[in-house]
């Protein structure tokens, strides 16, 4: 066994929570924990509200392996209530978009790394290790967050207000950014017309903003309208 092998069949990481809307791509990343790390309490989930419903189970994971991209979550808004909800564990982004801005974002947000959907085994295993000794792993070809954009909290700020507001908001919010008009959301959330009015109320309100073009410019300012479902 190499000294890296070695190392790895020691981290010891007993425990980890997996959340991704992909069930095969899940299955597969529980699959290399348990046979990089020996993980052998692994859970899995495929949206947001599965992985709190788990973690509300009392299930404390050593880690948590997150995909930004989740049917019932908007943005860095998923990754903000995980933390909220476990802030002690770490939380490992994985993502298929890779833009400066999202990795950025993320890190500043408190992630322990952010790792590349196309990521190969070995780089896998080498971020893991990184994060398991306490590090913050970035992937080749990007830097940690200056402190300037670290102590930039309007990204996380937003994703915070997106991430309390409810189920059926959020979904609103993604009909607004598709350009949708009132009676369009009504008929594809089959909601009275004059209840889509009172949620857009209340979620403008709880964003900040005056009107639906001001919600949704928000939302692409903040590099998230991607991830919205």
């Amino acid at each position: 066994m190499s000294r890296a092998e070695l190392s790895d069949h020691l981290l010891s990481i007993k425990s980890a929570l997996v959340i991704d809307d992909h069930p095969l791509y899940c299955d597969a990343l529980a699959t290399t924990m348990e046979s990089i790390f020996n993980t052998r309490r692994i859970r899995t989930a495929t949206s947001l509200g599965e992985a709190l419903q788990q973690l509300r189970m009392r299930f404390s994971p050593d880690l948590i392996i997150l995909d930004l991209n989740l049917p019932d979550a908007s943005g860095l808004s998923g990754f903000m209530k995980i933390k909220e909800r476990m802030p002690d564990i770490p939380v490992i982004v994985v993502s298929a978009i890779t833009t400066e801005g999202v990795v950025h974002s993320v890190l500043a947000a408190g992630a322990a790394g952010f790792i590349p959907k196309e990521t190969g085994r070995q780089t896998f295993q080498d971020a893991m290790r990184e994060i398991w000794n306490g590090k913050t792993y970035v992937p080749p070809g990007y830097a940690l967050p200056t402190r300037a954009q670290a102590t930039d909290r309007s990204v996380e700020t937003i994703s915070r207000k997106i991430a309390h507001l409810s189920q059926q908001q959020t979904r609103i919010l993604s009909l607004i950014c598709e350009g949708m008009p009132n009676k369009l959301i009504a008929y594809e959330m089959q909601l009275a017309e004059a209840t889509v009015k009172a949620h857009i109320t209340a979620l403008l309100r709880r964003l900040g903003v005056h009107n639906r073009t001001q919600a949704a410019m928000l939302v692409r300012e903040v590099s998230i309208r991607h991830s919205l479902q």
